[in-house]
């Protein structure tokens, strides 16, 4: 079994920290989204949920790194 290297400890902090700031991102984003598409420029919004699309799925590809750092 795979030993967990200090060095793999210390990746996953960090990118955890990376990953509860982009989930804190997309939340603001998520909020300025529903408050542009009430005021009427549904393009603009469109284009934000569009982008809060790639944070989801980036964050599934750190969590997933996370995860098997964390494992070693």
């Amino acid at each position: 079994m795979p030993r967990k290297t200090d060095s793999n400890v210390i990746t996953a902090d960090a990118l955890t920290l990376l990953l509860h700031n982009q989930h804190a991102l997309g939340a603001a984003i998520e909020e300025i989204t529903q408050w542009i598409s009430g005021a009427g420029a549904d393009d603009v919004a469109d284009n934000a949920i569009v982008a809060l699309e790639t944070l989801d799925a980036n964050a599934n590809a750190i969590t997933e790194a996370i995860m098997r750092l964390r494992q070693c």
